[in-house]
């Protein structure tokens, strides 16, 4: 991010935090509950945000080098990312031409051929078919007509994106909305995949992203964990098209004021957040990364997975491995004197936060609000004039089904 506008976010934030001052969406908005529990919705939007919309798989860093390949099954079609010899990314269905077996299970890892384990046909990284086993038995065939199924696949500002339908348009550019800069200039494609975990749950997948649209929440339900390190009632908010920027301040803001403004840095200071439609959040730093991919499970509107992958730079795992840090870990990562100016964050502490914030308290109370909605008693919800992120997010995707927007209150 450019230090002009890093600048420009950390001193609106200082000043809010000085006056008690958040960002005003301008009105409170009333969401209907149904949109967490109607089996008709929920089908449209698997099919319009999943099957039929490009998808974001990851980020360079998940194919590090010519013969990487990550296979997953989150939105419906089996995908097998690739990178080839050549050093180029690519997707295609993960399924053998013959009898539509998978080829490798859902995963990581390296491979020049991939080989179909029910009757050994065999593939090259560039979805050709290499060779099939006992050909004269099975009879001629064309094996330039049998590769694998290609899907669009880009590689930008160091996102992995594919698109679930084979000859589809793949127009990245347009898909970020004025943002493609802003995240070119975080140098994405330089993080290190370190780790992922998966956290499935019984709620709409609308509702898991709501938990990252407002701190409102944090000073009550995050006050033994992140309200230790994080100020909650205050924030930045700006809209990129479907997508949106969200920033809120650590604790360590304060130490801003005692430094000139040329060594201000957002990084340690806030929480830099970025939606990305449909179902993208991406918390983002100067040394590491964590990506949120939320799904619906198939068309079923009471259940979800997030899909956690958190990412590296070689300059942080160095400053780890090197013990001359001080570690923020499990067992410090909610104490703010631990933020000493010398501290570095582990995979580790990464992982208490995902555990002990997001899944045992965020998305617990999100279950809760399913039981609510299904129960059919509270036909709707409110969003204050504090919870922008959410006016936005769900007015975008109701514009993208051509459903009026949330009637304002």
């Amino acid at each position: 991010m450019e230090q002009a506008l890093q600048i420009s976010l950390l001193k609106t934030l200082l000043h809010r935090l000085e006056h008690g001052e958040n960002h005003d969406a301008g009105c409170q908005v009333v969401n209907p509950a149904t949109v967490y529990t109607a089996p008709d919705l929920a089908q449209r939007e698997w099919q319009t945000f999943f099957l039929d919309h490009p998808q974001i798989i990851g980020l360079s860093g998940d194919l590090p080098a010519p013969g990487h390949y990550l296979a997953l099954e989150d939105f419906g079609v089996p995908i097998l990312a690739v990178r080839d010899e050549s050093g180029r990314f690519r997707a295609f269905v993960n399924a053998c031409r013959h009898r539509g077996s998978q080829l490798v299970p859902p995963g990581r890892g390296t491979a020049t051929r991939f080989v179909c384990p029910f009757h050994g046909w065999m593939y090259r990284a560039t979805g050709e078919l290499a060779g099939i086993t006992e050909p004269a038995q099975f009879g001629a065939i064309d094996r330039t007509c049998l590769g694998l199924v290609e899907l669009p696949a880009a590689e930008h500002c160091g996102l992995l994106f594919v698109h679930p339908q084979p000859g589809a348009a793949l127009e990245v550019s347009s898909l970020l909305g004025g943002l493609e800069a802003e995240l070119a200039s975080w140098d994405l494609g330089r993080q290190r995949f370190t780790g992922q975990n998966e956290v499935k749950t019984r709620m709409n997948w609308k509702l898991a992203n709501d938990t990252f649209g407002e701190t409102y929440h944090f000073k009550r339900l995050h006050r033994d964990t992140v309200d230790h390190i994080a100020e909650g009632d205050v924030a930045t908010y700006h809209i990129f098209g479907r997508n949106h920027r969200f920033v809120f301040p650590t604790k360590a803001m304060a130490k801003l004021r005692t430094k000139p403004e040329a060594r201000w840095r957002i990084g340690g200071s806030t929480t830099v957040l970025y939606y990305l439609f449909p179902n993208i959040q991406l918390a983002v730093t100067d040394r590491q990364i964590t990506l949120f991919r939320i799904y619906p499970e198939g068309a079923d509107p009471t259940r979800s997975a997030t899909q956690i992958s958190h990412y590296f730079t070689e300059e942080a795992l160095a400053g780890l491995a090197a013990g001359n840090k001080t570690i923020i870990d499990h067992r410090n990562i909610y104490d703010p004197a631990a933020r000493d100016g010398n501290a570095i964050l582990s995979f580790e502490g990464l992982m208490e936060i995902i555990n002990s914030t997001l899944e045992q308290q965020d998305y617990r109370m999100a279950e809760a609000t399913q039981r609510t909605a299904a129960s059919g008693r509270i036909p709707e919800f409110i969003f204050g004039r504090n919870e922008a992120p959410l006016h936005h997010f769900h007015n975008t995707f109701r514009a993208a089904l051509d459903l009026p927007p949330l009637r304002q209150r």
